[in-house]
């Protein structure tokens, strides 16, 4: 089993296992990746392709994953300016391991629901 111990803040700190995980296992940048499978959105059509987002939390998100390289930001300084994002080949990477985690989760959902049921009854 790959060694996911961490004891002191500088384990943790230096764990590449967590390093990585907390940057893309979020609802929200699950979503973005997800929502840039079939190609480039603008900022307003990811918004509205994710729904209940807030425009700060995209924002915040899709930097996030820009810095990590997993997507790029390309503007067009317009007029209008134009905000368009994409995934990167690392993005690309990553992208069929979180559809199956997604694809899991959506054919699961009912065994976890009653899971939550019969702990809550108890």
């Amino acid at each position: 089993m790959l060694n996911v111990t961490a004891l002191t803040k500088d384990e943790v700190a230096n764990c590449p296992v967590r390093q990585v995980l907390s940057k893309v296992t979020g609802k929200w940048q699950v979503l973005i990746v997800l929502a840039l499978e079939d190609g480039t959105l603008r900022f307003g059509e990811l918004k509205r392709t994710i729904g209940d987002v807030t425009q700060r939390v995209l924002t915040e998100n899709l930097r996030s994953l820009e810095r990590d390289g997993y997507l790029r930001r390309d503007v067009d300084p317009g007029p209008p300016v134009a905000v368009r994002y994409t995934l990167t080949d690392l993005g690309e990477e990553l992208l069929p391991l979180l559809r199956g985690l997604t694809e899991w989760a959506a054919h699961r959902h009912a065994d976890v629901q009653a899971s939550r049921e019969t702990f809550d009854a108890k």
